[in-house]
């Protein structure tokens, strides 16, 4: 992504709406090299790049979540586009038919926005303020650094892990893309990104951190959050659309479900439909009206499948990540 400075903001009469220490925050941290951008920045124990860092500091300050809100909270690469389009149509099921629902002409992105990249917005409040409830918003701030207002509130979050060799694979081929078609930077060899990672340099990363801060709060919480796996949801999606929506407080009603509405859902909002449709294989998505950040809509989708990292990494590689997840997650009961 291109890196945003706080001089874009320079001259607005709403400047309470930014941080006006974040340059100084920024100036003060930790920095290492960066997957999509030259650097990442360590910020209460996780690692950003600047444009995603300063919204992580305007939502700590700005957002007021309210006690019906809806999050789905995930580490990049953890099948997000995937449940954001669940999550949305299975909220949205009574609002819209599925021959002209929204996700055929827009990117789950854009129907479901991270409140870190808000900050980028014209009048992000505003946005958020007009937003009928339940609002349903989604973040890569880990548990512990979001807004004290959603950890204090009645708001549900949702959040989906995955095994992390296949999220180190999914993360890089994306980094690649963000590399060379945004920021026209060289190629990051695979070893350097797999250094990286262990290293717990990634967006919101630590991986390995940030997944347990929400499996532990689910564990004391179960009411507020509900801590998901991909490799589940690819096992049994009519199990995981269910519980998505009981948790959502819509579940089906037995007629919905003789009338076929999760079978519907699940095929809207197949990777195969999805990543197929032309918004999905030529639209765009900006990181907000304040930059010049912009992707292609294809670079959110890949394979959707398991178990890809053997075809990148070498055995010893695999055998390095598997022994940092043990170590990491071993006493908490999370496993991959």
């Amino acid at each position: 992504m291109a890196s945003l400075s706080l001089s874009a903001y320079q001259g607005q009469e709403e400047k309470k709406d930014v941080p006006q220490n974040c340059e100084e925050i920024i100036s003060t941290l930790s920095k290492d090299r960066g997957w999509g951008t030259d650097h990442y920045y360590q910020y209460e124990g996780f690692w950003y790049p600047q444009i995603f860092l300063e919204g992580v500091i305007w939502a700590q300050a700005n957002f007021r979540a309210r006690d019906n809100d809806i999050f789905l909270a995930t580490f990049p690469k953890c099948g997000t586009t995937w449940v954001k389009a669940l999550m949305f149509a299975i909220q949205n099921r009574q609002n819209y038919d599925f021959s002209s629902h929204p996700l055929l002409t827009k990117s789950p992105h854009d129907c479901v926005p991270y409140i870190e990249l808000l900050a980028h917005q014209d009048n992000p409040i505003d946005y958020l303020d007009a937003m009928a409830s339940p609002r349903f918003l989604a973040t890569h701030i880990p548990h512990r650094s979001l807004p004290k207002s959603i950890l204090n509130s009645g708001t549900k979050i949702v959040s989906v892990a995955r095994n992390p060799k296949d999220v180190l694979i999914s993360y890089w081929v994306f980094s690649q893309k963000i590399r060379s078609n945004i920021n026209k930077l060289a190629p990051l060899p695979i070893e350097e990104g797999f250094e990286l990672f262990c290293k717990g340099i990634a967006l919101s990363g630590p991986f390995w951190d940030n997944v347990l801060g929400y499996w532990e709060a689910s564990l004391e919480n179960p009411e507020k959050v509900l801590f998901l796996k991909f490799e589940d949801i690819k096992i049994d999606t009519e199990c995981s659309v269910k519980r998505l929506a009981e948790f959502m407080g819509l579940p089906f009603s037995s007629k919905e479900e003789q009338e076929g509405a999760v079978r519907e859902i699940i095929k809207l909002c197949s990777f195969d439909n999805l990543s197929n449709l032309e918004v999905n294989k030529s639209g765009t998505f900006g990181v907000g009206s304040k930059t010049d950040g912009k992707f292609s809509n294809d670079v959110f989708f890949r394979r959707g499948q398991t178990g890809d990292s053997k075809n990148h990494l070498t055995p010893e590689m695999l055998d390095r990540l598997d022994k940092i997840t043990k170590q990491k997650l071993g006493a908490s009961g999370l496993k991959f």
